[in-house]
Order: C-alpha cells, then structure tokens, then sequence
C-alpha cells in the first residue's frame, strides 16, 4: 500500500476525517468534539459494519467520536475499504432513527468509601483543591450546594457506555441528560500513582469504572462492589467473556450503604454474583425529544426486571 495522498488526510464535506494507521488500520474521525449524536452515529455505523460481515474486515472498534476498522490488505485495499466506510455513513445518516438494541445494568455504588478516600487523600498534592475532597471540588464546581445534592444529580440518569478502553476494559460513561446539566470536571494535575479496583472516577464529562488496581487521574467518587472482569471467567456474568461492558451499554448508578456493599462483596467470594441488567431498544429519536421521559421509561424496564 502505497502512503495516503495528501487529500486523503482532508476531511469530507460533512467534516469526516478518514486516515490510515500503517497496512491495516483505518480510523475514522466524525467530529473533533464528543457529543451524544456524534457518539451514537458511530455506534450505528460499527454496529452497520458489523452486520454487514464486509470480507477482509479483521475487527470493529467504535470510540467517543470515532471509530477504527481493522482490515486485512491481502482480502480488501484500504481505499476500497474507505470508500465502503463512506458509503455506510450516507446510509447511516444522523442515527437518529438508529434502534439500538442494548441492556441496561444497575451498577450499586458505596460513594465517599474508604478505599478511594485513603487513595485520593493521598495524593493531595497534585489536585487542583488540595484542601477538598474529589465530591466536594466536584460538587462546588459544578454549581451543588453540597456533595449529597451532587451525588443526586449522578444517579439521577443513566449512561451510555459510549466506548471501553485506555486500560482495557474501562467503560467510558456519558450520562444521558441535555447538555446544560452535563457534570464537567477536570483530571488531576498530575496523576496519582494509585487507584483502587472499582474505584469509580469521573474525568472531563465522563464517568470510568477502573478494572484494576492502578495509576489514573480521574476525581475518585466511589466504589463499586461488583466486578467488571473476571480473568478466570467463572462468575456466571463472565463465562462467555471475561470482559462484561460493551459500547451501547447503559449503566445506572445506585448510592448503597456499607451493609450492602459487603453483601455484594460476599456474593462476588461465594462466586454467585450477578449484574442486575434488563434488555431494551433505546432510539436516540426520543431521547433527544423528551430525555427525562424517555429515561424514566428505560429505568422502568431495569425496575420491572
């Protein structure tokens, strides 16, 4: 394969950016900015891609405003391939008419716990507010009164899972309200060296669930008692794959005390634990017409579940 030409690496008329990353790679640029239509589109158009079983295609990754094909070259040219990927965006459209067939997951969350507290407290010197906590920078830059009125505002609405990655696994989460009441915070200066397993973080306008112990720079918010992977895949929720979130995925968060934080705990040891999640359709056509309607009605089938 030749190198890409310098129109090549020129966005489309509609500000689509296709370029190429080596022999293989194909990524697709829909917009500079994440929002939830730009997201949605590229869920439609991987989901499209997927159905479509294109000869050559090796694998599909959707992201927050973009998305990667993976080609073999030998099966099908990167050019063809590109002009393909062209032609099912026109198809595709908007996405609002998109159905996506999904799940949605209540995911119980211990907020202000001991093991994010004792994490973030430790690195106070690269917040930006040393003297308050995660909640409460979060809370006072964000307009609350005060880190319960927050906390209601997370669990409020679902999320989308608009892409997993970075550390592999992470579900990337968008909550599902209208963009003047989208929760925005920094990341940390700099890094922490630290983060506990299933520490629940927010960074820009997205919420993140670390898999694993490890360094992040995400506000720590909370804990959540149920695993995300399984490397042994012998939870029942994990045996088909040791990954369980998925782009498309909706999460709703639910504030828990202690008690039932280590009840979970115990069903994760006694490995009987299960995610409590209900099948559904969500068309990006209501929510954008009536989102608190149309999220009372996916939290209604998660309920009746």
């Amino acid at each position: 394969m030749s190198a890409p030409t310098r129109a090549e690496l020129t966005p489309d008329a509609d500000g689509v950016l296709y370029t190429y990353g080596g022999d293989e790679w194909i990524v697709v640029q829909l917009a500079e900015a994440m929002s939830l239509s730009v997201n949605l589109r590229a869920q439609a158009i991987t989901r499209r891609i997927g159905e479509l079983r294109i000869p050559g295609v090796t694998e599909i990754c959707p992201a927050n405003a973009a998305y990667m094909v993976r080609i073999d070259p030998d099966v099908v040219h990167p050019r063809a391939m590109t002009e393909r990927l062209r032609e099912i965006a026109t198809e595709v459209g908007d996405a609002e008419d998109f159905v996506l067939r999904t799940r949605i997951t209540d995911v119980p969350v211990l907020f202000r716990d001991e093991w994010t507290h004792s994490a973030l407290m430790r690195f106070r010197d690269r917040h930006q507010t040393p003297e308050l906590t995660d909640l409460e920078f979060a809370a006072q830059l964000n307009g609350y009164a005060d880190v319960d009125s927050f906390i209601d505002a997370i669990v409020g609405a679902p999320f989308i899972v608009s892409m997993t990655g970075f550390v592999p696994c992470v579900p990337w989460g968008y909550q599902l309200v209208p963009p003047r009441r989208q929760i925005e915070v920094p990341k940390y200066v700099r890094p922490r060296t630290f983060t506990p397993e299933r520490a629940l973080g927010w960074g820009g306008g997205f919420t993140a669930i670390y898999p694993v112990d490890g360094a992040g720079g995400y506000q720590l918010f909370g804990i959540c008692p149920g695993p995300i992977v399984d490397a042994t895949q012998t939870l029942p929720d994990f045996r088909e794959n040791y990954t369980y979130y998925r782009p498309g995925d909706l999460i709703r968060y639910r504030p828990i005390d202690r008690s039932e934080y280590d009840a979970i705990r115990a069903t994760v040891g006694d490995r009987s634990f299960r995610h409590h999640s209900a099948e559904l359709e969500f068309v990006p056509r209501d929510w954008f017409a009536e989102p608190d309607a149309t999220v009372r009605r996916l939290c209604e089938v998660l309920d009746a579940a």
